[in-house]
């Protein structure tokens, strides 16, 4: 049986309440939940609303302005850049896909390295982060073409349908001919 989502409440002044616990928590707390991959869900305590999103954003902000940052200016300025675009969504599903498989490659590795060496292994485990790397760039390549095939698809399908519905729309109209010369200003 599952455990039931976990509950942490943000009051206005800021605070963090954890009803399992029935105590005042951190945002550091939160952080150490989501390294325990507990489930857990952070709602406005006055409306409810879901803040989840919210709370995992100030803990990356914390992260990042502290120690070394995992995002590069490029990369943020990249991001910031998608937003509103049409590629946005499609970026996201990109790299929540990503991150998924670069977990379970993690999570493989380790296994497997346990099963061979009795513990980690570092140096083998640096090999095997160079060859999925490595995959990397050729993936992003291959996903990039089809992208842009079915990009392509796409803009001639709305061309073809933008120049339907123009003849369309002009078929009723009766054209007499084209203006004289003399009726053109210059």
């Amino acid at each position: 049986m599952t455990e039931p989502v976990r509950l942490i409440k943000k009051y206005p002044n800021r605070r963090l309440y954890d009803t399992k616990t029935s105590a005042y928590i951190t945002l550091g707390d939160v952080k150490d939940l989501v390294l325990k991959f507990e489930v857990f869900k952070v709602v406005d305590a006055k409306s409810a609303e879901d803040l989840t999103r919210s709370i995992l954003l100030q803990i990356i902000l914390e992260e990042e302005t502290g120690g070394v940052p995992l995002f590069s200016k490029d990369l943020l300025s990249a991001f910031i850049r998608f937003y509103g675009s049409a590629m946005q969504g499609m970026l996201g599903k990109y790299l929540e896909n990503n991150m998924k498989t670069f977990v379970d490659f993690q999570s493989k590795l380790q296994e497997q390295s346990r099963t061979m060496y009795g513990g980690d292994n570092q140096h083998m485990q640096a090999d095997f982060w160079a060859q999925f790397l490595n995959f990397q760039q050729p993936a992003m390549q291959s996903m990039m073409n089809a992208y842009m095939d079915q990009s392509k698809k796409m803009f001639q399908q709305m061309q073809d349908q933008l120049q339907s519905q123009t003849r369309n729309m002009f078929t009723g109209f009766q054209f007499t001919g084209t203006p004289d010369k003399a009726d053109k200003q210059p």
